[in-house]
């Protein structure tokens, strides 16, 4: 019997193959959707949950205040933390202290710009016990300086297939020897830490323990088990309150975040940037939507062909056929149509995971779909949209009364239209809700880049620089400015596009436990002109400046200082009587305000301008060339030249500003692109879904239609009647879904300092779009029926 169904269930599909093939759209690409989807939330879920002792490790973070400002807190630490809180507390069974990001790479005559170098302790492969070694002990790879263990792709890049422990390899500008002491697996895709070359951290030099300050280093603490994350977050800080008593103006406390849950709950970029757990929530909630459009969309078109096969269910009954089987026949038809679904959405997913790997950020591998879990999860998936798509139309059709179908008397009543109804305006409040939240996102992303931001980022390259650049630095400058579209060159620790240091400053009148916290960039005489800040009062730096800041005797060094607006404002100075007032950046910094530049953005728009002070410094490692941006192949070809001139020791690796603004913004971009790709999918489907409703529409009305057509009705008319119904539904559904996208992408805004405000137009062109796509939907059927000869409808009558 099972057999028997199977066939006639097949029959009827590749009968109906029009209405086969548009279920078969909508399932394979719900389905697709939801793989993708399950494939990156399962990515994600698993981030660092392949450490053994993932569970008891801890990440610290350092919280500190300055005055009576707000608190600041970040992912650093100092390097006394690690041996201060194990001496201290015996929850810290161990720990590790890590730096790092970039560092130049010889090998033999070869130089490398390499991303991922980090520095660690000895006693990282204890802690981090799941990033095995493949050669070396755990023990011994990092206890030494200027040792460093190379990733198993690394090792093969450098050496292709000769044993590289015990080799040499020069870092930095310096060209330093490291020995190569190990060579470890390469990183999961799925771990914050991910390295080609861990480097022992004594290689930096002594640790700092005799301050808290020097937080530039990143620290994780093996305590002895999940279980004292609280109480050692309570000993924590009444331990800091002891430690910062004769601190009268400021206060450090330090949180522990466990390491599992940083990559998806932290605020706190690592060695990678974090995520958010809500956009997973987001990512799965709209796929999964996008999956119920498609199971609507059958339902429609199942319920819609309904007549067809009504003398079928009656002959059917009329040979014996009990209501139960019927059922599961209809039933069978769905389950088979879904897994022609599964298997071609499979093949699917193959194809489109490389360009959804571009769109996300990440590295999914197709097998990963042949998981248990995940089989397991598509299996379920198949039974869920069989029943749920296969349910209701299983249900009318078996329901039909044999005797009038097989007298010609069935008809089609009113019942059920109201679900239907219902279907379509879910549809189309999906729908609406993404073309509204697409509209609002591509409007604060062009906010973002077409907004002033007080600097001039457009044709600015940025370069990376070193100690020894910074020893020929005016020849460098010298020998650029020699072509024509080179306008200025700077060197500073940071661009204005993201500045970060974090410093305390106070007026000649406040004493040192009264400053404040402000951030703050050393910068050279050329810094204002290359960024094309604008200076509001006073005078620039001048290199007499910039010498003043750096005498042979630093007891007799003087600096002069650019504050913003906001720093002038916070010492309670305006611009013009900032000029000449006698200021300290830290007590070793004795100076005096030189000018004043118009605030400007130099973090993301997410946070609001805060004060910022610009001072002349000797240990830049960043250099800014502003040029002309004319013939730009032609200047960057000349600056290359030059550069392998001049920095032989470093490749030429540069980046333009306006990318480096651009990736703040990245991960915005990245859902403003899955908002529009889901809004084209679900206008997609909700159209299949208006055309099955129509479809319906069309063949229950068709004898009227028909009656109408001889008592004289015109096309347009005919076409109206059809269409104003489903107008009404897509009206619904645009008056219910606005005010749920403008609570939505309200609260999403809420995260930006400066953000747009939400316009009426974006609802009414999400209205107009919606009315006019259904209306282009429904003119198809609605044409065809009005202009079909009324003989053909009337016939049997």
């Amino acid at each position: 019997m099972i057999k028997n169904y199977i066939k006639i269930a097949w029959r009827n599909l590749w009968k109906n193959k029009s209405a086969t093939t548009i279920n078969l759209v909508g399932l394979i690409t719900g389905m697709s959707c939801c793989l993708l989807m399950v494939l990156y939330i399962q990515h994600e879920l698993s981030y660092d949950k392949f450490q053994e002792n993932g569970d008891r490790i801890a990440r610290v973070i350092m919280e500190y205040r300055i005055g009576d400002t707000e608190p600041r807190k970040g992912n650093y630490t100092s390097t006394k933390v690690l041996p201060a809180f194990k001496r201290q507390f015996p929850e810290v069974e161990s720990g590790v202290r890590m730096s790092g990001g970039n560092a130049l790479v010889k090998v033999s005559d070869d130089l490398y710009n390499e991303t991922r170098f980090l520095f660690a302790d000895s006693t990282f492969f204890s802690v981090f016990s799941s990033f095995p070694l493949k050669e070396g002990t755990p023990e011994d790879v990092l206890n030494a300086p200027n040792k460093v263990v190379l990733s198993a792709a690394t090792a093969k890049r450098y050496f292709k297939d000769a044993d590289p422990v015990g080799k040499t390899i020069q870092v930095g500008p310096s060209q330093m020897d490291y020995l190569v002491s190990g060579v470890a697996e390469d990183c999961p895709s799925n771990s914050q830490i991910k390295f080609d070359f861990l480097a022992s951290f004594s290689s930096l030099g002594p640790a700092q323990e005799e301050t808290y300050w020097n937080a530039n280093y990143t620290t994780y603490l093996l305590l002895n088990g999940p279980s004292s994350f609280a109480p050692l977050q309570q000993k924590i800080s009444a331990f800091m309150k002891q430690e910062m008593a004769s601190e009268a103006s400021v206060s450090l406390n330090f949180e522990l975040e466990p390491y599992t849950r940083v990559h998806l709950y932290s605020p706190h970029d690592g060695f990678e940037p974090t995520s958010n757990i809500m956009y997973l929530y987001i990512a799965g909630g709209v796929a999964l939507l996008i999956l119920l459009i498609a199971c609507f969309t059958y339902i429609n078109l199942s319920t819609a062909r309904s007549l067809e096969r009504a003398k079928e269910v009656g002959i059917r009954k009329v040979a014996g056929a009990y209501r139960h089987q019927l059922f599961g026949q209809f039933i069978g038809e769905s389950a088979l149509l879904t897994t022609l679904a599964l298997l071609l959405s499979i093949g699917v997913v193959g194809l489109a995971l490389p360009a959804f790997n571009a769109l996300a950020d990440r590295s999914l591998a197709f097998t990963a779909l042949f998981q248990p879990a995940i089989i397991a999860s598509m299996v379920a998936m198949v039974l869920c949209i069989s029943l749920l798509a296969g349910s209701y139309p299983a249900f009318v059709l078996s329901g039909f009364q044999s005797i009038r179908v097989l007298k010609g008397a069935f008809h089609r009543t009113g019942s059920g239209v109201w679900l239907k109804q219902s279907l379509i305006v879910f549809q189309f409040v999906i729908s609406v809700f993404l073309i509204i939240a697409t509209l609002i996102m591509q409007g604060q992303l062009q906010y973002i880049q077409q907004k002033k931001l007080g600097y001039d980022r457009e044709h600015v390259v940025i370069l990376r620089a070193d100690q020894k650049i910074l020893e020929k630095m005016e020849l460098v400058k010298a020998e650029l400015k020699q072509h024509p579209n080179v306008l200025a060159t700077s060197f500073a620790y940071e661009t204005p596009v993201n500045i970060r240091g974090g410093y305390s400053m106070y007026s000649g009148n406040m004493t040192p436990e009264q400053a404040v916290a402000v951030t703050a960039n050393p910068i050279d005489e050329e810094y204002i002109r290359a960024t094309g800040l604008e200076l509001i009062a006073g005078e620039d730096l001048t290199m007499q400046d910039i010498k003043d800041a750096a005498p042979k005797d630093d007891s007799k060094s003087y600096f002069h200082y650019i504050l913003n607006e906001s720093a002038a404002r916070q010492m309670g100075w305006s611009a013009e009587e900032a000029i000449g007032k006698r200021l300290f950046l830290d007590p070793s910094r004795p100076g005096e305000v030189k000018g004043v530049v118009r605030d400007f953005h130099f973090a993301s728009l997410h946070t609001p301008i805060e004060p910022l002070v610009l001072f002349p410094g000797g240990w830049s490692n960043t250099l800014i060339i502003k040029t002309a941006g004319n013939n730009l192949a032609g200047t960057l070809s000349f600056l290359e030249a030059k550069w392998r001139e001049l920095a032989p020791h470093r490749p030429f690796s540069y980046q333009f500003m306006d990318e480096a603004y651009t990736n703040l913004y990245a991960s915005e971009l990245r859902i403003g692109k899955v908002f529009q790709t889901f809004a084209l999918i679900t206008i997609l489907l909700a159209c299949l879904g208006l055309f099955g409703l129509s479809a319906y529409t069309v063949q229950q009305k068709r004898k009227e239609i028909g009656i109408r057509k001889v008592l004289g009705a015109s096309v347009s008319g005919i076409v109206a009647l059809l269409s104003k119904d489903f107008v009404k539904l897509v009206l619904i559904a645009v008056i219910i879904a606005s005010p749920i996208a403008w609570w939505a992408m309200n609260n999403w805004l809420e995260d930006f300092a400066y953000r747009i405000d939400i316009a009426w137009w974006m609802f009414g062109i999400a209205g107009i779009l919606a009315v006019g796509i259904a209306l282009f939907t429904i003119s198809w059927q609605a044409v065809q029926a009005a202009t079909s000869n009324p003989v053909d409808s009337l016939r049997d009558e």
